[in-house]
C-alpha cells in the first residue's frame, strides 16, 4: 500500500478535526515536560478543545482550500494544534494561561473566526474575557439602569407618602376653622332678639300711663 493512502485516513481526521472549527492555534511544545503535557492536555479537553500533535505537511494538505490555509507559514518545526468548534478565544486564552507556569510553551499563530494572527495577536486574543463573562458582565450593565430606575421609583413614592401624610392633618383642621363663623352666626339671631323684646317692653308701659 503506498503511504499517500496510508496517511490520507490521518489527512481526513485533520479536516474532520477542522470542520466548522471557531479556531486554530498553532503551538510549539517542544521543552514541555511529560507532566506539563499531560496536564496541558487535560486542561484543553475539560475545555471541550482537541489537541492534537501532526506532521506539517499532513496538515499543510488538510487546510489547503480552506479558511486555515493561511497557516501553512506557521507549520515549521514540531505543531501541536488546540481545536475549538465553539469558544473562539478559549484556546488561546488556555494556553496563555499555561504558559505562564511553562514558559516553554508558545503560540505560533492562529486562526481565530477565520482571521490569521501572529503570536503578537495571540497573545491579544488571549485577553478576551470567556463567553459566560462577557454575558454576565452584559447582564450585570443591563440590569444596573433598571436596579437605579427601580430605586428612584421607590424615592418618589416614598416621598409622595410623607407629603400626603403632611397635607392630611391640614386638611382635617380645616373644618374645624369653618365651623366657627357657623357658630357665631347661629349666635347673631339670639342677639338681634334682644331689641325686640325691649320694644315689646315700652308699649307696654305705654298703654299703662
Amino acid at each position: 500500500m503506498a503511504k499517500v493512502e496510508l496517511k490520507q485516513p490521518i489527512v481526513q481526521e485533520i479536516s474532520d478535526n477542522m470542520k466548522d472549527a471557531q479556531s486554530v492555534v498553532v503551538v510549539d511544545y517542544r521543552g514541555l515536560t511529560v507532566a506539563e503535557d499531560t496536564q496541558l492536555r487535560k486542561t484543553l479537553r475539560e475545555a471541550g478543545i482537541i489537541y492534537k500533535v501532526y506532521k506539517n505537511t499532513l496538515v499543510s494538505r488538510a487546510i489547503e482550500g480552506t479558511e486555515f490555509e493561511s497557516l501553512k507559514d506557521s507549520l515549521e518545526g514540531p505543531s501541536a494544534f488546540a481545536i475549538s468548534k465553539e469558544d473562539a478565544t478559549a484556546p488561546a486564552r488556555i494556553l496563555a494561561k499555561f504558559a505562564k507556569t511553562a514558559p516553554a510553551l508558545e503560540m505560533k499563530a492562529g486562526v481565530v473566526e477565520g482571521n490569521l494572527y501572529d503570536a503578537k495577536g495571540m497573545a491579544v486574543i488571549a485577553e478576551v474575557p470567556a463567553r459566560e463573562e462577557l454575558l454576565s458582565r452584559l447582564l450585570g450593565s443591563l440590569q444596573s439602569p433598571i436596579a437605579n430606575l427601580a430605586r428612584v421609583l421607590n424615592q418618589i413614592a416614598e416621598k409622595g407618602g410623607a407629603a400626603a401624610a403632611s397635607v392630611a392633618p391640614d386638611a382635617a383642621v380645616a373644618p374645624a376653622e369653618a365651623e366657627a363663623p357657623a357658630e357665631e352666626a347661629a349666635e347673631a339671631p339670639a342677639e338681634a332678639e334682644a331689641p325686640a323684646e325691649e320694644a315689646a317692653e315700652t308699649e307696654v308701659s305705654a298703654t299703662e300711663e
